[in-house]
């Protein structure tokens, strides 16, 4: 085994061996990346020279006996969150020359628990799309077939580490932006409670659903790093004092007396019978473990599409407006009014799907339509909380498909942006009521591309979903082995 190709609990545990060097794994990673990233092309920036020198300084704190939980892993980072002294670019021209002036606490955690960032990795604008298609740079590629997308907004970080360019990443998500890539690309990717992370030093899309959370090639390294970016922030109002159990000690505990919900709304025509089979089968494995399956009702579900695109558009609006050419960011030159810059800058710089939400956004929030559309969205959206609870009521984990179908054909939807919005419709509504969820890998359908199932959790109870999930991981690891086409 290559060592690119080791997970990051194998690779520490050869580390503490000294069977490998931190520089070695960082180097097997890097060469793994200039091998296929020209045709994955996960990455906007790989930092070469930056990160084998944090993996000798690993070394050397290794032979002095220093311990750190993730000492010399290399890991990539989505290009909305803040490296500093690197260019933060939200993958848009608005922001294609800005320095990150200081570390997000995610980043700040990860340097002080020992971490190499190998680099940035590409996303949609400002992490509003669902392919990966809407960056201002490059479309990235799914790793198992390369005439398909990877998802999005994270579909770098999912292709990064689908292509075993790095061992795990992490994504953010606003509506499914971590968990519908990690499904395209049949790599493990959680949402965590919204509060479980700080999202200090993320660049803010939808303030009240935005969640940073780790993506990798197992359950146990999803614990591992969930474990690291954890914990109250006091930079951040919205992150929770909740105290963060240790993780990885949900390892293994199996699933007997498990009760699994299984919601009918989301078995409806129009889902994937491949994708049903899937979610279906790990379904009955799990019961077989001594899992119960009990079906339960989230009512409001088909308004969650309604809902979200208000909600997220209209904390877009709001979030974007400071994207102005007065501050930072792209300005456009030769303005010869404030207006004409304010005007002349955003029209130059933001992509269409951008304009789009914005628009959406403002109109949703403008004073005739203010009562009509985003408050009665943010009731409705209540409405979806109280489902979910009532739902907990009747079982601890609620199992569903994560996407209606496997991943699609690059340029597919991409002039079509409802059907791409309607891809969302079995991610959104976690965001919207707050609850954690965690996308597992679940085999191949007929075409060779990855099938998914996802796991939902009450709110703090990410515990629960590496519980149900390690036990998943043993049950389907002969049904996920099979040789990527790069």
């Amino acid at each position: 085994m290559e060592a690119y190709e080791l997970t990051v609990t194998q690779a520490l545990e050869r580390l503490q061996r000294g069977e490998l060097s931190c520089e070695e794994w960082t180097r097997a990673c890097l060469d793994r990346a200039r091998a296929v990233d020209g045709r994955v092309r996960a990455f906007v920036q790989l930092d070469e020279d930056g990160a084998l020198a944090s993996a000798r300084e690993a070394d050397a704190a290794r032979k002095a006996g220093a311990q750190a939980p993730l000492l010399g892993a290399p890991i990539a980072i989505k290009d909305n969150m803040h490296i500093k002294g690197r260019k933060t670019t939200c993958s848009s021209k608005m922001l294609e020359n800005f320095t990150a002036p200081f570390d997000a606490t995610v980043v700040a955690k990860l340097r002080d628990a020992g971490a190499v960032f190998l680099g940035k990795t590409n996303l949609d604008e400002f992490a509003m799309g669902s392919s990966t298609e809407n960056s201002a740079f490059f479309t990235t590629r799914n790793p198992w077939n390369l005439d398909y997308v990877p998802g999005g907004s994270s579909g770098g970080s999912a292709a990064s580490v689908a292509a075993y360019e790095t061992p795990f990443a992490l994504g953010s998500d606003t509506g499914g932006s971590i968990r519908q890539p990690a499904a395209f690309c049949g790599i493990y990717g959680l949402k965590p409670t919204y509060g479980r992370v700080s999202r200090y030093g993320l660049v803010a899309f939808g303030s009240s659903l935005d969640q940073i959370g780790p993506l990798a090639r197992n359950v146990e390294d999803i614990a591992l790093l969930l474990n690291v970016i954890s914990g109250k922030d006091p930079r951040d109002s919205t992150s929770s004092d909740i105290p963060a159990p240790d993780f990885t000690q949900a390892l293994g505990r199996g699933v007997k007396g498990l009760r699994l919900g299984i919601p009918k709304e989301y078995f409806v025509e129009g889902v994937d019978p491949e994708v049903k089979s899937a979610v279906h089968q790990a379904i009955d494995r799990l019961c077989a473990q001594g899992a119960e399956a009990v079906e339960v009702s989230l009512p409001h579900t088909e308004y969650a599409i309604s809902v979200y695109y208000i909600c997220c558009t209209a904390e877009a609006s709001s979030n974007l407006a400071r994207y102005d050419g007065a501050q930072y960011g792209h300005s456009a030159a030769g303005s010869e009014n404030i207006v004409e810059l304010f005007t002349r800058t955003r029209s130059e710089a933001f992509g269409k799907e951008v304009k789009r939400r914005i628009m959406l956004g403002t109109y949703v929030l403008s004073a005739g339509f203010y009562d009509a559309y985003y408050l009665k969205a943010l009731k409705v959206r209540t409405l979806l909380q109280r489902d979910f609870e009532r739902a907990f009521e009747q079982c601890d984990v609620i199992v569903t498909p994560p996407v209606p179908t496997p991943a699609f054909r690059a340029g597919e939807r991409i002039d079509d942006p409802l059907q791409m919005y309607l891809g969302d419709i079995f991610t959104i509504s976690v965001n919207l009521a707050g609850v954690p969820a965690l996308c597992c890998p679940a085999g191949f359908n007929a075409a060779g591309l990855p099938l998914s199932v996802q796991l939902i959790a009450p709110i703090f109870s990410e515990e629960r979903l590496i519980q149900t999930a390690s036990v998943h991981q043993e049950l389907w690891r002969d049904k996920n082995i099979r040789a990527l086409q790069i």
